[in-house]
């Protein structure tokens, strides 16, 4: 299993918790079976809409595949300097490398309702930006850099300081605009 991908073992043992094979996943996820598989293994780093629809078809939240030992209590992380990184494909679901890596700013609260990340977005060498949904509500504020969002027919770029809230069943997608990157604060809410 790669080092850069840690959920796939999270999804393997809800799923098997479950008594769900992976057939059965995929069929209620809308993913393919490559894809379950690949991911439970380690070869793909997931992208988030893939996580979301096999959260829903697990009924568990998303962060249930970023916890590791969970708080009920407040959860502290000082300066902004998470000791979790998730890696993530961004919207491509069968990349083999990073595009965004994700510093989860919650990952011990274990009866959290978001998902607040500080996010590193790596340029990509494309201009053909996959769009995906899923249930919820995202919030994100540009920290550093500029990013481009792509939202329904409508495409949004910002500039350190600025920020977007939207309904993220809306096919979108969120990249960096520039060559340097960017960083960005999300805040992503997803229902069971």
């Amino acid at each position: 299993m790669s080092e850069e991908n840690k959920i796939g073992k999270k999804i393997r043992q809800v799923r098997e918790n479950k008594g769900i094979s992976v057939e059965e996943l995929a069929i209620s996820s809308g993913n393919s079976v490559e894809l379950i598989k690949n991911l439970e293994e380690g070869a793909y780093i997931p992208s988030l809409t893939p996580l979301f629809k096999i959260a829903k078809a697990l009924d568990v939240r998303l962060g249930t595949f970023l916890d590791d030992m969970p708080h009920t209590g407040p959860f502290l992380v000082k300066a902004g300097k998470s000791e979790e990184v998730i890696h993530f494909s961004g919207s491509d679901s069968n990349l083999e490398e990073s595009t965004l890596d994700f510093y989860s700013l919650a990952y011990g609260k274990g009866d959290r309702h978001m998902e607040p990340f500080v996010i590193d977005i790596h340029p990509k060498s494309t201009d053909d930006y996959e769009l995906s949904s899923h249930e919820g509500e995202e919030f994100i504020y540009v920290m550093d850099g500029e990013i481009e969002i792509l939202y329904g027919q409508e495409k949004y770029l910002l500039y350190t300081g600025d920020s977007i809230y939207y309904d993220s069943v809306i096919p979108h997608n969120l990249h960096a605009h520039s060559e340097s990157g960017a960083k960005i604060l999300a805040v992503v809410y997803a229902p069971l």
